[in-house]
């Protein structure tokens, strides 16, 4: 069997696309917590909100760690707000790939574990109009590494899993890309990834 040429680039959106928030020492004082408390907890029960798409069970479970009351609807909803605003900053060296790969030619797609508010506000981003298909965990209700997630991006491109390369921050999404036949790398910058992709014969110049 020939080798199949590459047609659609995969991008994860936090910590690839969009910069880490630097907002946690703001969500953490809404809670009345000390900020060095936040991070486990925020962390622990993400999958709350980015497969179910439920800010106030995803922060009553962060409060219950932290041993925090009960929490007003206002409060959850200033939570949520805050928490989305701060994964909207990009990166800038992923936004010069991203249009360097728009003006070669390729189909280029969004796969995130991330809530649909997280989406419709990824979305409307500048850059986000280089991007041809956006697909999220909260509006699946699945989320990587399960193969349900990547199937799903096949289904909106129609092109070969071998013919798709993605990059993701976490190494089981990356395994997991890989086990439906992606072509799939860690990224920790766009210049490693540029190298990645030109082991795949894709070059950018």
């Amino acid at each position: 069997m020939g080798v199949v040429a590459i047609q659609w680039v995969v991008f994860d959106l936090g910590e690839v696309v969009l910069a880490r928030t630097e907002r946690l020492a703001e969500l953490a004082a809404m809670l009345g917590v000390d900020a060095n408390r936040l991070p486990s907890a925020y962390a622990a029960h993400r999958g709350i909100l980015d497969r179910d798409s439920d800010p106030a069970g995803y922060w009553s479970a962060v409060a219950a760690d932290l041993g925090v009351g009960s929490l007003s609807s206002e409060l959850v909803q200033r939570l949520d707000d805050v928490d989305t605003a701060g994964w909207t900053v990009a990166r800038p060296d992923t936004v010069e790939l991203i249009e360097d790969l728009h003006r070669a030619g390729f189909g280029l797609a969004v796969c995130s574990n991330a809530s649909s508010t997280m989406g419709r506000a990824a979305e409307v981003l500048p850059w986000a109009g280089r991007i041809r298909h956006f697909v999220f965990s909260g509006d699946l209700q699945v989320l990587k590494p399960e193969p349900a997630i990547y199937d799903a991006v096949l289904a909106a491109t129609r092109a070969p899993a071998q013919s798709t390369v993605f990059f993701d921050d976490k190494q089981e999404n990356v395994d997991g890309a890989r086990q439906v036949g992606w072509h799939a790398f860690l990224f920790a910058d766009a210049a490693g990834a540029r190298r990645d992709l030109a082991t795949l014969g894709v070059d950018l110049g």
